[in-house]
């Protein structure tokens, strides 16, 4: 699944291809790919934004309903023009003869068409009116980002989670928004908090170091074009970064840790697989 800012990086790439063009024709080749009503009530609108809810996309037009769309796991957006560029799980369908069997939901521009390509049939377009799309319950459930959220409301929120490893309680959407396995491991490290740290011993102190940690690590990863991990890829199909560059636990168990040396390990947990430098996250 896409983390924040592989979704980021999406919604600035097809900003460039789809913004202020208008929908001239819509097929959906897998019913289930669309929730919430039927998408012929996009056809004649023009696209006036994009925005960004956590994981999700949100594409606003100027009839009043916008389009959330989740890519999941395997979700693939794919615009193929006078130029071709594709965001998401990378694959053959990049360059492949479109639509074929992966295709659930195209849309059709005056100039180019955008293909929602899913092998897993897990991600979806989702419509809605843009007055209500706060309202939403995916949205509406969502916690605030890292870099909207303070120390204090991290650290309280801790407390109400007292129990739970401190990584569960970053992974959790609800709590605080947009981190996934990637960041919550980066973060911590930049932290120097185990992940099986329970979340109510954390000093206020700590817990500002992670919210920290996460906003620099996120940040850096958005400047980058989002994480290499062979899932995402930036709009234009080129790879992010990220992990070659920045990344200092992630995915790099067996390799020495870039602060003290010592070789990184994988362990378990609330789950996830999890990387820590075993010296420096006691």
């Amino acid at each position: 699944m896409p983390e924040l800012p592989e979704v980021e990086t999406i919604k600035r790439g097809l900003t460039k291809f789809i913004l202020n063009k208008k929908i001239v024709q819509v097929e959906v080749f897998e019913g289930k790919s669309v929730k919430n009503g039927e998408l012929t009530s996009v056809v004649g609108a023009i696209i006036i934004g994009l925005r960004r809810f956590g994981k999700a996309l949100v594409i606003d037009l100027d009839n009043g309903i916008s389009l959330m769309v989740h890519l999941r796991m395997t979700g693939q957006l794919i615009w193929r023009g006078k130029e071709n560029y594709a965001a998401g799980h990378p694959s053959e369908n990049f360059m492949a003869e479109l639509p074929n069997k992966q295709t659930r939901v195209l849309l059709k521009f005056e100039d180019g068409v955008l293909y929602f390509n899913d092998q897993r049939k897990f991600g979806f377009f989702k419509i809605l009116k843009t007055s209500e799309v706060e309202e939403d319950e995916f949205i509406k459930k969502l916690a605030k980002e890292p870099w909207k959220m303070e120390v204090n409301e991290l650290y309280d929120k801790c407390q109400r989670h007292a129990k739970a490893p401190i990584k569960a309680v970053l992974l959790d959407q609800t709590i605080i928004c947009g981190l996934g396995n990637i960041y919550a491991d980066e973060a911590l490290f930049f932290a120097k908090v185990h992940p099986a740290t329970k979340a109510g011993t954390l000093s206020e102190k700590q817990v500002a170091l992670i919210l920290e940690g996460a906003r620099e690590v996120m940040q850096a990863s958005i400047d980058s074009g989002g994480s290499t991990m062979a899932t995402y890829v930036k709009a234009d199909g080129t790879r992010g970064d990220y992990l070659e560059k920045f990344a200092k636990v992630f995915r790099r168990d067996g390799q020495p840790c870039p602060r003290c040396g010592t070789i990184i390990e994988k362990i378990r947990v609330a789950g996830r697989g999890t990387h820590i430098c075993p010296e420096c996250q006691k």
